[in-house]
């Protein structure tokens, strides 16, 4: 997944639509909208939709983050573990693995470059 945070869902669908993208009729009153592209998803997310995934994101003024690259691991115990590895070879830690709701689990780290990229598991694979 690709995903984008913005200041204004409609504006930012009409830039997107105006790019191609096949905007749902109905998004434009959504906090989240998500847009398949083959083999991939491209998501825009309102900064107060964000606010309820991402308790430690500040606003952007030098540092922070408007763009979310996201990594689907195969349960709790690989996301965990590899938010390990990183921040053991010493990438920063965002935030550490959290439960977002009881089936999905997060956890950020920033690349070298300072892009924030999310690492998320569902958790009703590694308890069912």
């Amino acid at each position: 997944m690709v995903g984008v945070i913005v200041e204004d869902m409609p504006r930012a669908l009409a830039f997107y639509h105006r790019l191609g993208l096949a905007v749902p009729d109905d998004a434009e009153g959504m906090e989240h909208v998500e847009i398949p592209m083959g083999g991939m998803t491209f998501f825009l997310s309102t900064k107060t939709a964000n606010a309820r995934w991402d308790p430690a994101r500040v606003e952007p003024r030098g540092a922070g983050y408007r763009i979310v690259l996201e990594f689907y691991l195969e349960n709790r115990e690989a996301l965990d573990a590899k938010y390990e590895e990183l921040t053991g070879l010493g990438y920063r830690g965002h935030h550490a693995p959290y439960q977002v709701t009881p089936e999905l689990r997060f956890a950020l780290v920033d690349d070298p470059d300072g892009n924030t990229v999310l690492l998320s598991a569902s958790t009703e694979a590694a308890e069912g």
